[in-house]
């Protein structure tokens, strides 16, 4: 299997994750989860957005869920934010739309992670790359990045 810059920083930090991969067709988080062989509150999406003073913060969420952008404001101590631009995602984090990563963004964003995966064993994030998940601790990604946990989605 290919391995993406995602797993070479978790092999760098000593992270155990469990690596997968899926037809790069499938752009649906749901659909995704149904290949991956799991419930959907298990596979998260990884959301970049901006403040209004040009401040950018990453959100992990379910993939069955929708991101409360005034939740999400609130926990990153901004008035508000929007989703960023798809064409802005690129240079912005090195990441295309559906292979974007909490981890291995080029530059450190704050990071939130839905509530939800506080209690989960494991859950699943793109590897960085359309077409990869990889399986791991939502307390190891929290630790890597930094990131809290707080309630995000509608």
């Amino acid at each position: 299997m290919l391995k993406t810059n995602v797993m070479r920083i978790l092999d760098k930090e000593k992270i155990a994750y469990e690596p997968f991969s899926y037809s790069p067709e499938l752009t649906e988080g749901v659909k995704i989860a149904e290949v991956l062989g799991e419930n959907p509150k298990y596979v998260f999406k990884t959301l970049v957005t901006e403040s209004g003073a040009k401040e950018h913060f990453v959100f992990v969420i379910p993939v069955a869920e929708t991101l409360d952008l005034k939740a999400a404001a609130r926990a990153v101590g901004a008035k508000s934010v929007s989703m960023l631009k798809q064409k802005e995602l690129l240079p912005l984090t090195g990441y295309i739309h559906g292979g974007c990563s909490p981890i291995g963004i080029k530059k450190r964003f704050k990071t939130v992670i839905d509530e939800s995966a506080k209690e989960l064993e494991f859950f699943y994030v793109s590897a960085g790359k359309v077409g990869f998940q990889v399986k791991l601790s939502p307390k190891e990604i929290c630790r890597l990045t930094n990131a809290d946990f707080a309630k995000i989605t509608v």
